[in-house]
């Protein structure tokens, strides 16, 4: 017996880190079943070394030692979940994150924002087609598997201390107002104005394992794709996503009038 426990341990002590290895992808596994099995939650396709980290993040602020002394206690306390739900959630947002990208234009528009986040996308679109006076003809659904982070997307209170560099960006994106009449200043915090969301729908979905529910212009979910393995991205882009694809709004501003820029319906 104890021969063949040494020969699965290197020198010193401790498990080889081979053995150690598969024993943390069995674990790690059990985890991911029994979140689905129990909360519904489907991570077994998730980009493996990014869910890992996630996964051992959230060990190590319980105070555990290992993946399946975490599954134990998730699956007995839902707040625990509740916490790991925080880990894995993508939550990667900002104001008119890579500016260029705000492109585009409908005579009436559906936009998915699929894994808001906190939502400072959707603000993002919600500025851009009222400053190109669509926005009055637009309906934007905003939707992450995230309960917690949809209840802030749905405050619209960001960092303050984000505001230059969000004003940056929304400059650079071609914005043609002063960023600073979109949000009031308070303590530590910007409160965004309540007519941003007024088309808004804010709801939790599934990008894995719930359906697509509407029929949309656009789709945005790169929030979320870049962590799944190619399986998973194989299967989401069936609900026809398409990733990075520059949307027909015109949001940095050219000669031509508004009205001819808004009734241009192709992408390109």
């Amino acid at each position: 017996m104890s021969s063949s426990v040494d020969a699965a341990r290197g020198p010193g002590s401790g498990e080889h880190p081979a053995a150690r290895g598969d024993l943390e992808d069995i674990e790690l596994s059990l985890l991911l079943e029994g979140i689905f099995r129990q909360y519904g939650f489907d991570f077994r396709e998730y980009a493996p070394a990014s869910l890992r980290r996630r996964v051992w993040r959230r060990v190590y602020a319980e105070s555990l030692s290992t993946i399946s002394a975490l599954q134990d206690k998730l699956l007995h306390d839902p707040a625990c979940m509740e916490r790991l739900l925080l880990d894995l959630s993508i939550n990667v947002t900002a104001m008119y994150r890579d500016p260029s990208f705000y492109v585009s234009s409908y005579p009436f528009t559906r936009i998915w924002v699929a894994g808001c986040s906190t939502g400072e996308e959707v603000y993002s679109l919600a500025i851009l087609m009222q400053e190109e006076g669509l926005y009055e003809r637009t309906r934007i659904y905003a939707t992450d598997i995230n309960e917690s982070v949809l209840e802030r997307a749905r405050a619209g209170v960001f960092p303050l201390d984000k505001m230059r560099e969000y004003t940056q960006n929304y400059i650079r994106a071609g914005g043609s107002r002063a960023f600073s009449e979109y949000y009031l200043a308070k303590y530590d915090g910007a409160q965004f104005q309540r007519s941003l969301i007024e088309n808004v729908v804010f709801a939790q979905h599934n990008l894995v394992s719930d359906r697509s529910f509407n029929e949309f212009n656009v789709i945005i979910c790169r929030n979320v794709m870049i962590y799944f393995d190619r399986a998973l991205q194989d299967r989401v882009k069936m609900l026809r996503i398409f990733i990075g694809q520059r949307l027909c709004l015109r949001f940095a501003r050219e000669t031509r009038a508004p009205a001819a820029r808004a009734s241009k319906g192709s992408t390109r």
